[in-house]
């Protein structure tokens, strides 16, 4: 990528005579041609290194020095005076102001040219060494201090019931963590019966599935009551673990737990009973909510059914045999917990 040269010369032949010679240099040359100019082109363009006369009305090369010094963006840019002015006196009192160099006018090409590459590959090595500074002081964030970084500064939605938070065979551009609510991950089968696939819950992280560039959400998302989550792009995520090691081995463990309870689940889904299943799914369920002794769920029969893999109607029937032994109550078209043990006990 080419650098970028902010030159602010107030003599218009020249500031092109010496553009021009710097463009054919490989340079991407920016020119202010007064200094108040020039201080405001260095604000917003942000050059890799700025030339200055000093002789300008207004603002002369000194006072735009001292202006840019002032702005923490600015005052880290290389800057080279300019200027016809050669006394001894002169030229220290730029350098004494700060700056990186002092070229005197008429000057050649290759002096100039042989300054900037000088003052650009000097600051290439301060910012490679603060980087390397930088990455050894740097503290490893752990899982719950990486929920803290996306909390403040991750993008906060709000999603309401039914809304869809991102959608199968979709490019997956983001990464959420759920703050609040309770949501569905689902896949579709071939006849379009939705295959619940799990119910994320506070403090869980969804949409992030593959390292490759780019990748695919192989499952959709949406909400099955009002939620409110954080959402970072998936390569900021991504870059996030790779520069921390702990980070990503706690994110690994997470998986794996997930893998073990999915594990789990599929082998009660082939061999458990249908009031196991059901017992099992409204535990699960219960465990989304706010914790209490006698939890509400408000989650339709059929999301629950499709988590226990077994069809809505046996779903219901399994729930007027645990209301008809007090296990469960159900009140409209939510089922409240009565006995959180009993339902454990089942087999």
């Amino acid at each position: 990528m080419e650098s970028s040269v902010l030159l602010i010369e107030d003599d218009l032949v020249l500031a092109e005579n010496t553009r021009e010679l710097l463009e054919l240099s490989g340079y991407r040359m920016l020119l202010a041609h007064e200094g108040k100019s020039g201080v405001k082109k260095a604000y917003k363009e942000l050059p890799d290194i700025i030339i200055s006369d000093i002789m300008m009305p207004e603002l002369d090369g000194y006072e735009v020095y001292r202006a840019l010094q002032q702005n923490r963006h600015t005052r880290n840019i290389p800057f080279i005076f300019l200027s016809a002015k050669a006394e001894p006196g002169d030229v220290r009192r730029g350098m004494n102001l700060g700056a990186d160099d002092y070229i005197t006018k008429p000057f050649s090409e290759e002096d100039l040219v042989l300054a900037i590459e000088k003052r650009l590959s000097k600051r290439a090595q301060i910012l490679e060494q603060e980087e390397q500074t930088h990455l050894e002081k740097k503290p490893q964030l752990h899982l719950e201090e990486f929920k803290e970084y996306v909390r403040t500064y991750g993008e906060q939605i709000q999603v309401e019931k039914n809304e869809e938070i991102y959608l199968e065979n979709r490019m997956a551009s983001s990464v959420f963590l759920l703050e609040h609510g309770m949501l569905k991950t689902f896949r579709l089968d071939e006849y379009g019966k939705e295959l619940i696939t799990a119910i994320p819950q506070k403090g869980d992280f969804l949409g992030f599935y593959s390292f490759k560039t780019p990748s695919h959400y192989p499952e959709s998302a949406q909400a099955l009551e009002r939620s409110i989550l954080y959402r970072i792009s998936r390569e900021e995520f991504i870059h996030l673990l790779q520069q921390n090691q702990e980070l990503m081995l706690e994110f690994a463990e997470v998986i794996s737990h997930d893998l073990d309870i999915l594990k789990s689940h599929l082998l009660e889904m082939a061999y458990g009973s249908v009031l196991k299943k059901t017992a099992s799914t409204l535990l699960e369920f219960a465990d989304k909510v706010k914790r209490d002794s006698q939890p509400i769920l408000k989650v339709s029969r059929s999301d629950m059914a499709s988590v226990a893999g077994i069809s809505t109607e046996s779903f219901i029937r399994s729930l007027s045999s645990l209301k008809k032994d007090g296990l469960i109550d159900i009140i409209g078209r939510n089922i409240k917990i009565l006995k959180l043990e009993k339902l454990r006990e089942i087999h």
